[in-house]
């Protein structure tokens, strides 16, 4: 494809996103971030952020997973992502501890599964939690497994920050993104931590 070609292309893709944003038919908007950790897909309903997805899990497998379980209405629309975006953005440089966009738990079960995710924003930034202690917060203390799923499975890893939930032994355990990337993550929280 010529220069441009992906020019007009990527103007098509605009307008498209543009008039169905205006037409109240964009129900999921996407869009790729570049991170430290590779590219992300990230994306929005009307309510917030509802999808956070690393490369390793496949970008176009977390768009399918949003058009069958949200609205088969998914568009590439980066503008509805922007703030998630400067965000992200801020919290790589090291500016940024918490963040403030909305989410969306709509691809997140209730019970449980739900009192863990509401749980981890009150991880502070560059603390460490086990995956037994947030159990018990959450006021299941024989539910260890049942956390870390919870925790495997959060739609939004990064703005619920399940990076932070590590073993009883002080391992970093599983992670979407994978080992490497949680690893990667502690310690950013923690050099920035330190510098703070």
């Amino acid at each position: 494809m010529s220069l441009v070609e992906a020019h007009l292309t990527t103007r098509l893709r605009e307008r498209l996103a543009q008039r169905a944003a205006e037409a109240g038919v964009l129900d999921v908007a996407y869009r790729t971030v570049d991170s430290p950790l590779g590219s992300l897909l990230v994306a929005a309903t009307t309510a917030g952020v509802v999808r956070v997805a690393f490369e390793q899990q496949g970008h176009d497998a977390a768009v399918e997973e949003l058009a069958q379980r949200i609205s088969p209405r998914v568009l590439r629309a980066p503008a509805r992502l922007d703030p998630l975006a400067r965000e992200l953005e801020e919290y790589f440089a090291g500016r940024r501890h918490v963040f403030d966009v909305p989410v969306d738990l709509s691809l997140a079960p209730g019970g449980l599964r739900r009192s863990v995710l509401d749980a981890l924003p009150h991880i502070g930034f560059g603390l460490r939690i086990s995956y037994a202690e947030l159990a018990a917060a959450v006021g299941s203390p024989r539910a260890v497994r049942a956390v870390g799923t919870a925790c495997a499975r959060n739609p939004v890893p990064l703005v619920l920050p399940c990076h932070r939930v590590v073993r009883s032994d002080g391992s970093t355990g599983q992670y979407a993104g994978g080992a490497e990337a949680k690893g990667r993550l502690l310690e950013l929280e923690r050099r920035d931590k330190v510098g703070a």
